[in-house]
């Protein structure tokens, strides 16, 4: 690991509350009656995790051996999370506390089918835009991933004033954004990622289609849960085959799993197809355990699953 080679991985750091409802949603949910809902569902099983896009995705890149820096601000409750990140060696150095906030806080159930219903507590990461992206730091990639509004914006504009190549990662933040802020996104990203769902939602929004938001980056790279993923560069378009997990446990930061292995493929200059196989193996690690920084691996022990899933090496 090299403090001359970093990623700033700009996003939320967040406590998640993750409930598991042992039935299916849509079994509760009639669509008729969706403008007068009223439902609750009973959920035996309930955990506390450290989270958050920033928090996830940095910690599965330090995971592969690269230096990952989160960037967010967090509030006066925060103090066990950092003691995680102590142990797990993760860095604090683009962390900032603010003293009269909350740390960011998601309320996630997850039904059998692996459906989630998310409630979210910005807390200090509705003042994001406090942190500024340094242009002296050894920083050679970036990521701009779910945040609040304005952080997003300045951080996105603060990576291409300082010459930093960076993924716009909307996620759950998309709704924030109307089409033409969305369009500057892609203007100013080197990549983009999605997920499916997300992928329909950022094309309703700006008319762009998948090839179309391809053209005006290096690569969009959209995810299709267990059908593996797609990558559209400028020319082509790669299918990345789905990794296989040891079990399906709980999807909750599977996304944020496949994004520090996205970032450990271009942080090594490997190509589409090596990258690709990469991310949706650290998410198909993740997946066979609870929690979204739970599982634990080696780069050694993700070269040697690549092997035995793919039959290649990278």
């Amino acid at each position: 690991m090299s403090e001359s080679k970093s990623a700033l991985i700009c996003g939320s750091m967040a406590f998640d509350t993750i409930m598991v409802f042992q039935d299916k949603f849509k079994n509760h949910i009639l669509p008729d009656k969706v403008h007068m809902l009223n439902v609750s569902f009973f959920v035996p099983e309930l955990r506390r995790e450290f989270g958050g896009c920033a928090g996830n995705i940095a910690y599965n890149l330090h995971l592969l051996g690269e230096n990952a820096l989160p960037m967010a601000t967090v509030g006066k409750d925060f103090g066990p999370y950092a003691e995680w990140m102590n142990k797990t060696g993760v860095s604090q150095a683009y962390l900032k506390t603010l003293d009269d906030d909350f740390t960011g806080q998601a309320y996630i159930t997850t039904d059998e089918d692996d459906n989630q219903i998310t409630a979210f507590h910005p807390g200090a990461m509705g003042q994001s835009e406090l942190n500024k992206v340094p242009s002296d730091a050894g920083i050679i990639i970036g990521i701009v991933s779910p945040d609040g509004k304005a952080g997003m914006i300045e951080h996105a504009e603060q990576f291409v004033e300082a010459g930093i190549p960076f993924i716009f990662d909307p996620g759950q933040g998309m709704p924030m954004f109307d089409g033409d802020e969305l369009k500057v996104f892609i203007e100013q990203a080197t990549w983009v990622t999605l997920n499916d769902y997300e992928a329909a939602m950022l094309q309703d929004k700006t008319g762009l289609s998948p090839g179309e938001i391809a053209s005006q980056v290096d690569a969009l790279i959209i995810t299709k849960g267990a059908e593996g993923s797609v990558i559209y560069t400028q020319d082509k378009r790669i299918d990345i085959p789905p990794a296989k997990a040891a079990a399906v446990v709980d999807p909750t930061g599977c996304g944020d799993a496949y994004r520090g292995g996205l970032l450990y493929g271009l942080m090594n200059g490997l190509d589409w197809e090596v990258t690709g196989r990469i991310a949706g193996l650290m998410g198909a690690i993740k997946i066979a355990h609870a929690g979204t920084q739970n599982h634990v691996v080696t780069l050694d022990d993700v070269k040697a699953e690549y092997v035995e899933q793919y039959g290649g090496a990278f």
